[in-house]
């Protein structure tokens, strides 16, 4: 018992600041890449660092000398395959809050007005739509796979996107940035077998999406005219325009009066969305 508080006692605050940092790190790093295509390149470092554990433990000599030349060369090579990894997340560490003023949430609620035109004009004459908004995790896989856009987020623009027998109708908008990146993105579809049978081919991609990212996906239903909303494998179908409204405030907007809401007051919201789902 003694040695044990000698132990605590030798290790300054410093040390375990220092240690949660690196531990933050490593988690915003995980955040930043999950989704993209880094994710499995890391998952064969992993790979190799067990095979160079196991053979220096099991006396594996050759197989030991082998990975340590990967590794000694790997550095670089890392360096050049996570070339365009390192440049967004650079960029993304250069467009956080530290580094900014503070500033009214305007774009956000352009943003926010510019959905609620959109989605309503489009609800009432069941123009389908498929809307994907970045949240914490990059979605660069996916915006690779639409028409480059790089817009204002305009109503406008929004329900000119998904006019239907056009040439970018199909496919999903991806917003990043307060800014609309592409149009006719190619999300993931979903095999979920809870999804209704009924659901077509946007929903799926919509709660697809949701299974390996954070990103926020709003689908209108070309069939019924309804909202429903995907974020983290959980889909809020057939939303009122109060519901979904109620939802986009509190995850797009951060001022004040939406970080007052209780726990209490979320919890009965999200039991109110979920009746609608029925």
């Amino acid at each position: 018992m003694q040695g044990l508080t000698n132990f605590f006692n030798s290790i300054s605050i410093m040390q375990i600041v220092d240690v949660l940092i690196v531990w933050w790190l490593f988690y915003r790093l995980f955040i930043l890449i999950r989704g993209t295509k880094a994710i499995t390149l890391l998952r064969g470092v992993a790979i190799l660092v067990v095979v160079k554990v196991a053979s220096w433990y099991l006396g594996l000599t050759t197989i030991s000398w082998l990975t340590d030349q990967i590794i000694n060369w790997g550095v670089i090579a890392l360096v050049v395959v996570f070339q365009p990894e390192i440049r967004r997340g650079l960029e993304h560490l250069g467009r956080s809050a530290f580094f900014k003023q503070r500033q009214a949430e305007q774009p956000e609620e352009q943003l926010v007005a510019a959905l609620d035109d959109a989605l309503q004009y489009m609800s009432k004459r069941h123009i389908g739509a498929l809307i994907s908004i970045q949240m914490e995790t990059g979605l660069e896989e996916y915006i690779e796979t639409g028409i480059p856009i790089d817009g204002d987020i305009t109503s406008q623009l929004l329900i000119q996107l998904f006019i239907p027998n056009t040439p970018l109708h199909d496919g999903a908008v991806i917003i990043r940035d307060m800014r609309i990146a592409v149009a006719a993105a190619y999300l993931p579809l979903s095999d979920n077998p809870m999804i209704p049978k009924e659901l077509g081919t946007r929903h799926r991609a919509s709660v697809g999406i949701s299974e390996v990212t954070d990103a926020l996906t709003i689908v209108v239903s070309e069939e019924t005219g309804g909202v429903s909303i995907t974020r983290n494998s959980e889909l809020m179908q057939d939303l009122s325009h109060e519901d979904y409204m109620k939802y986009l405030k509190r995850q797009l907007l951060h001022d004040s009066d939406q970080d007052k809401h209780s726990l209490w007051e979320r919890t009965l919201d999200s039991l109110n969305m979920r009746k609608g789902d029925r």
